[in-house]
């Protein structure tokens, strides 16, 4: 079982280079199979087409999102359960191929519009950010404590200069996130 995971992993994880790299329309399985070193029966034998391994890269990160979600739901809301969504959601980033899946799925918005994996992900998003504010708390309070999860994205796509490292990234957006998750009425 752990080859085959590994062999999926592989798959993906070229896929998504070259999918971002070339775009998604123009990588064909030939060119996944070749930059593999395997055949295409052998890659058909993990994913059919090029939309499976897509659906399976949406559906790990629909998996992680989850898995945040149903632990949120779990816990009381409070501050600390705010700041420790932020803290593993920020773990979660930074683990993984999910800075991979965000940067494919920017390069990519016309390829995936209307797909229906990619609108999972987005309602799970949806359902992240309500963990983070009550129903009661103003529309202010609402859009910033929304707002904490775009800054760790912020962190990646809209600061590219070549002298800020990933760590750099990293703690200025989760710096501002928790900011953001503080947010009050006041």
């Amino acid at each position: 079982m752990g080859t085959q995971t590994d062999t999926r992993s592989r798959i993906q994880e070229v896929a998504i280079g070259l999918f971002t790299e070339q775009g998604y329309e123009a990588t064909s399985l030939r060119e996944i199979a070749e930059a593999l070193g395997v055949t295409k029966a052998a890659l058909y034998y993990h994913f059919r087409t090029k939309e499976d391994i897509v659906a399976s890269l949406i559906e790990d990160r629909i998996a992680a999102l989850d898995e945040l979600i149903a632990w949120a739901g779990g816990q009381p809301p409070a501050a600390e359960t705010r700041r420790e969504l932020i803290l593993r959601y920020s773990a979660q980033m930074t683990r993984g191929r999910h800075h991979e899946v965000m940067q494919f799925m920017d390069r990519n918005k016309t390829a995936l519009q209307g797909h229906v994996k990619v609108d999972l992900m987005r309602d799970r998003m949806g359902a992240l950010m309500q963990s983070l504010y009550g129903p009661d708390d103003p529309l202010p309070v609402r859009l910033k404590r929304s707002m904490a999860l775009f800054a760790m994205h912020a962190a990646w796509f809209l600061i590219r200069e070549e002298s800020t490292t990933e760590q750099q990234r990293t703690e200025a957006g989760l710096e501002v996130a928790l900011e953001l998750a503080d947010a009050s009425g006041a």
